[in-house]
């Protein structure tokens, strides 16, 4: 049955992405993939929606208004933080610091995470297709599990600072 709603929805699901995708300057792939978690997400806990193609292109239209959200709100750094008034030797140990920890914390992470965290945070500078190809994963499956990662990270970097803020 799920295999079935599944295979039949795909064709819509990969229409309705692609469609969609760019008004959220992101890949039809990440696009779709966030939408099939959502599907599955659903099926595991409430069944299938009664009208199928109709929750699709809703769920479509929400994900993609959540992408849009995230990307207004989130900017990428030009340089590193520290980096920015690094002018004596304090504030490059304070930088290598952070890096360091970071790396630690990276590898830290649950499953596939630390693997992609470093080909997303290498100085090559890697695209996507780059760094699925490398993981041996699929392209689309990216953007969620970079955003599973990341929530990950920030919960244990989270921890570690309030941890580190009750002992003095």
């Amino acid at each position: 049955m799920k295999h079935d709603l599944l295979a039949a929805l795909h064709p819509l699901l990969a229409a309705e992405a692609s469609a969609e995708a760019h008004a959220t300057g992101t890949e039809p792939g990440d696009l779709e993939q966030a939408v099939w978690l959502r599907l599955l997400e659903r099926l595991d806990s409430d069944g299938p929606p009664l009208d199928p193609p109709g929750w699709l292109r809703r769920a479509v239209r929400a994900e993609s208004r959540r992408t849009r959200r995230t990307h207004r709100v989130e900017r990428p750094y030009d340089t590193e933080p520290a980096e920015v008034n690094a002018l004596g030797p304090e504030d490059l140990a304070l930088a290598a610091a952070r890096r360091r920890a970071l790396r630690e914390a990276v590898r830290r992470l649950p499953g596939r995470c630390p693997r992609l965290m470093v080909a997303l945070l290498s100085p090559r500078d890697l695209t996507y297709r780059e760094i699925a190809g490398e993981l041996g994963i699929s392209q689309g499956s990216l953007g969620p599990e970079r955003s599973r990662c990341l929530g990950c990270l920030r919960r244990l970097l989270a921890s570690e600072v309030a941890a580190g803020d009750a002992r003095g």
